[in-house]
């Protein structure tokens, strides 16, 4: 016993150091915000694919940003692409579009298997990085270009999963307006969470549920934001103008 208790006081503080100490959507790293002197937004939107209803794919909502000429960046998933791969290749051929990797499995992004919404997330830094680099490498193979940015199913985090990310050469794409609530919303709650947003805000949509009221407040929103001087921008766009948080 004299010998285990001063093993166990050296052990323990050192076991509790490399635990993860923040879980959430908004820890440390995770890029929230761009700074800007003008009035621009950044709309980005995921898709998550992995059952029918989530593999589907908002024609009108895309269609619109098309026709208006307005950027966005599209966190897509490996199980989206896999279930659209013509869409995504005339999306991913479009210059007004970024594309982003949202995942392999759609997990949250964790270091011992935290879950969130009864998803469980990565058990390890090799889940971590198997869920960031599948779908990067499935990306980059059809696209050629390997995304610059990353966003988790559900978008939590541990700060230790992000550093890994961070250190695979991906940077964490959060967001600072929650624009549908995973496509929940209604029509007009969407149009209120995007026009009550400032400049150099990062806004979170979805375009994988066309029975959802994302394309009819993405719609009127934009209309209004364009009616007040907004622009808007891709995040590769202001990747030297990020904000991330400490």
């Amino acid at each position: 016993m004299k010998y285990f208790l001063p093993l166990l006081i050296t052990i323990v503080p050192f076991l509790m150091a490399n635990e993860p100490q923040q879980w959430g959507e908004n820890v440390t790293g995770v890029a929230t915000t761009f700074t800007s002197d003008k009035k621009e937004l950044a709309l980005t939107f995921d898709a998550c694919g992995g059952s029918f209803r989530s593999s589907q794919y908002d024609e009108q909502l895309i269609q619109f940003l098309i026709d208006n000429r307005i950027p966005a960046t599209l966190f897509i998933n490996a199980r989206w692409i896999k279930s659209n791969p013509e869409i995504f290749a005339t999306l991913a051929a479009n210059p007004l579009f970024e594309i982003a990797n949202h995942g392999t499995a759609h997990r949250p992004l964790s270091v011992n298997g935290k879950s969130i919404y009864n998803i469980p997330g990565t058990a390890s830094a090799e889940e971590v990085k198997k869920e960031i680099n599948a779908n990067g490498e499935l990306i980059e193979k059809l696209t050629g270009k390997r995304p610059l940015f990353f966003r988790s199913g559900t978008a939590y985090y541990d700060e230790k999963a992000v550093k890994i990310a961070r250190q695979n050469g991906v940077e964490i794409g959060g967001f600072s307006v929650l624009g549908d609530a995973g496509a929940t919303f209604s029509a007009e709650k969407v149009t209120s969470q995007i026009t009550n947003a400032k400049s150099g805000d990062i806004i979170l949509l979805h375009m994988n549920h066309p029975e959802s009221g994302t394309y009819k407040g993405v719609k009127e929103a934009v209309v209004k934001l364009k009616e007040q001087g907004f622009n808007f921008v891709r995040l590769s766009d202001v990747i030297d103008r990020i904000n991330r948080l400490p």
